[in-house]
């Protein structure tokens, strides 16, 4: 990779995307994160917050401040972190809210399983960023004690021991649900591969830094055992034949509707390929090669538009989205780098390089600050897309700069 790619990404990141949502994100008076910022970057006070939103910003200023050992980080963190004990979490049954008003009173109450991995996701890598940044250790395993309380949750009442993976909620109590749907563009099923890749994510992170905060403990087996179940569910249910994710699957995981998403393959092949690293097993390491491979490829054939790089968004049958998500483009640049790093293919590190030209020639807003939402073929905002708010963050476009910075060891 040309130096100026990875100088190019680490003025991104510093610069541009993590003051971006220290300045605009935070509401002081109603302790949380803004539901909805416009692209005039004003903030809507009266939707209400998700867990999602706040665990990403939990995550991501604690990841950032374990990458560049920059305490100052730590001050987003302590306030999100905060946010969630005090208003999302369920001090009656356990979990967290999936949405609170801006006030910090239970909104939607149910267990969304998304939302509890999220929750997991952050408070490791907050517990981890507290061990190595603050003399405070007995904090920081007081939120790895709460991050291993959540996979405990989702372990006891979200996973089938039957068909293997995990349903996309309960209800506020753990009990079963007919109210499954994540998002209004999602369908109300009881399995998706959202929430499994999700769940495989934040297994891979809890994992990854429980030995940060505890040495040795009895704990990291059992989510070894649970991420490994995932990724095999992942490759042997979730994955079709035609080198695509399913989206929506009953319980015994068979597919409800036809759709490829573009984003969310590339996506896949690089977290599969993180858990099968962090897990240390060669065999299975061995087994999912070439699928992480045929992932990647099938989604730089089929998703690219070759004529800019970008990666488009999504197909359902013969109707094709061909926008540019951000999100989309953030973990198109994560996928292909890592595509790159197993197998020192050029492809991959021209399709990495083509994708980051296009991210930094349209994706950014270089008057407003951090990432459109969304763009049409031609370049042109989405502006019905917001900003930023509830699903959108210093998540994917800060993880992926982060991401590479660390692989390459360039920060």
């Amino acid at each position: 990779m040309n130096p100026e790619f990875y100088s190019e990404i680490k003025d991104e990141l510093l610069n541009d995307i993590l003051p971006y949502w220290e300045k605009y994100s935070r509401d002081m008076k109603n302790p949380g994160f803004f539901g909805e910022i416009d692209n005039g970057n004003r903030q809507n006070e009266s939707v209400s917050r998700s867990i999602v939103m706040t665990s990403r910003f939990l995550w991501a200023y604690s990841a950032a401040a374990r990458l560049t050992g920059d305490r100052s980080y730590l001050e987003m963190a302590d306030f999100a972190c905060n946010v969630i004990l005090d208003s999302f979490w369920d001090k009656a049954n356990g979990g967290v809210f999936w949405s609170v008003t801006p006030e910090g009173k239970p909104d939607v109450s149910k267990k969304q399983i998304y939302g509890e991995a999220f929750c997991c996701y952050g408070l490791c890598e907050y517990a981890a960023a507290l061990k190595e940044l603050s003399s405070d250790s007995g904090k920081a395993e007081s939120v790895m004690n709460q991050a291993l309380a959540v996979f405990n949750l989702i372990e006891r009442y979200a996973f089938d021991s039957v068909n293997g993976g995990y349903v996309e909620a309960r209800a506020e109590n753990w009990d079963v649900t007919d109210d499954m749907i994540l998002s209004p563009k999602d369908m109300n099923c009881p399995k998706s591969m959202n929430t499994n890749l999700h769940v495989m994510e934040a297994y891979t992170n809890l994992y990854r830094t429980l030995p940060v905060v505890f040495s040795g403990s009895p704990e990291r087996a059992k989510v070894g055992s649970a991420l490994k179940n995932l990724v095999l569910v992942t490759t042997d249910k979730i994955l079709q034949k035609n080198g695509h994710l399913g989206m929506f699957f009953d319980m015994e995981w068979a597919l409800l509707f036809d759709e490829i998403s573009y984003g969310h393959d590339i996506e896949a092949s690089w977290l599969l390929w993180e858990a099968a690293e962090e897990l240390g097993d060669g065999a299975l390491k061995e087994k999912i090669r070439p699928v992480v491979l045929y992932v990647a490829d099938v989604a730089l054939e089929e998703g690219v538009d070759k004529a800019c790089g970008a990666m488009e968004n999504f197909s359902r049958g013969a109707s094709r989205n061909r926008n540019r998500v951000w999100w989309n483009q953030a973990e198109a640049l994560n996928g292909f780098y890592n595509a790159w790093e197993m197998t020192g293919d050029k492809k991959y590190s021209d399709a990495c390089e083509r994708q980051w030209k296009w991210i930094r020639d349209f994706q950014t807003d270089r008057k407003g600050g951090e990432w459109w939402a969304e763009l049409d073929e031609n370049g042109n905002p989405v502006l019905k897309e917001a900003k930023g708010g509830n699903w959108k963050t210093a998540y994917h476009s800060g993880r992926a700069c982060m991401e590479l910075l660390r692989r390459s060891g360039t920060l």
